[in-house]
């Protein structure tokens, strides 16, 4: 009997652990340099540090879009996570409860918001982009109906305050944390079977189903450590501000999205660059800082972003079919 030769699918992902697009830091560059030009506080102590505190939320929730876009996935809730798990870590302080209780309720109530995402994906059947945005409003539903529009007060223990307040070596802690989250990100992407089996789904999820990766699995999990991060941020975000505002992380969706896809990680799936990522997650706050500095009214910042996410997807296919 002649032997049949079996052909295993071919997993094509591409990790990008020190590059991203080049054409985003030569940009980078351009504009911090006309910066310096048009607007001479820039490059102050002050501003730089306020440049970084606003980068750390964009950041350390883009390092778990980075996973979900890698897959070849969305979530628009990453925004509407942050501000409801700051809202109930805010509550449980103001309840009386100690700061890591408060920490691991918002932590957990993330995870769940991850969990409940993946499971509507991959159990249910509802695409990405319906379930995560039906997911966004019902969590703002949530935040609104429970605080009226009136920001959640009092969540000023030193302990807490000191998570988004406090310095270390003259380095906010904020940015230390963040920078501890990028490694522990950096690893599970680049160094574990975790993140080869996410970046082979983006690649090609029929083929990763075929060879035995346990695609609902793993998209599950992935969805689970965008909650997660989301509720880092906001937990950050909550202690830097002493208080959970309702309208915390309204846009934020589209700074993560951005900071992503300008950061080389593609949003047809099967490539990421988490370093890219973070020049992205900066950029963005750049960008942001740079049109207050400037008096740019702020109805025009949203037209500037998706400006921004235009060119950086259009960059994206055209270099890919450049390749092709």
């Amino acid at each position: 009997m002649a032997e049949v030769a079996v052909t295993r699918p071919r997993l094509g992902f591409k990790v990008g652990r020190a590059s991203g697009n080049a054409g985003v830091y030569v940009a980078f560059v351009i504009l911090l340099i006309g910066l310096g030009f048009a607007a001479p506080r820039f490059f102050t102590f002050g501003n730089m540090t306020d440049v970084l505190r606003q980068a750390v939320p964009i950041a350390v929730i883009a390092f778990g879009a980075t996973f979900v876009i890698g897959m070849r996935g969305i979530d628009l809730s990453v925004g509407s996570t942050l501000a409801l798990t700051g809202l109930v870590t805010a509550n449980v302080l103001v309840l009386g409860y100690p700061v890591p209780v408060a920490c691991l309720a918002g932590l957990a109530l993330g995870a769940f918001i991850g969990l409940v995402n993946g499971f509507l994906i991959t159990k249910v059947g509802i695409t990405d982009f319906i379930a995560t945005m039906a997911i966004m409003v019902v969590s703002r539903g949530v935040v609104m109906v429970y605080t009226q529009g009136i920001p959640i007060t009092g969540a000023s223990d030193p302990a807490f305050r000191a998570i988004g307040q406090s310095y270390l070596a003259g380095i906010p802690v904020p940015v230390i944390l963040t920078a501890i989250v990028f490694v522990g990100a950096y690893y599970l992407l680049y160094y574990t079977r975790f993140g080869r089996f996410v970046l082979s789904i983006g690649s090609n999820p029929d083929a990763a189903r075929l060879v035995g990766i346990p695609t609902d699995k793993i998209k599950i999990a992935v969805y689970v450590l965008a909650g997660v991060l989301s509720a880092f941020a906001g937990i950050m975000l909550t202690s830097r501000l002493e208080s959970a505002m309702p309208e915390a992380g309204q846009g934020y969706e589209l700074d993560v999205i951005a900071a992503v896809v300008i950061g080389g990680t593609g949003l047809s799936g099967g490539r990421a660059t988490l370093f890219g990522t973070v020049v992205g997650a900066v950029l963005m706050a750049v960008v942001r800082n740079a049109l207050n500095l400037l008096n740019v009214n702020t109805f025009w910042h949203q037209i500037v972003i998706g400006t921004i996410i235009l060119v950086a997807v259009a960059a994206d296919r055209f270099n890919r079919s450049r390749k092709a």
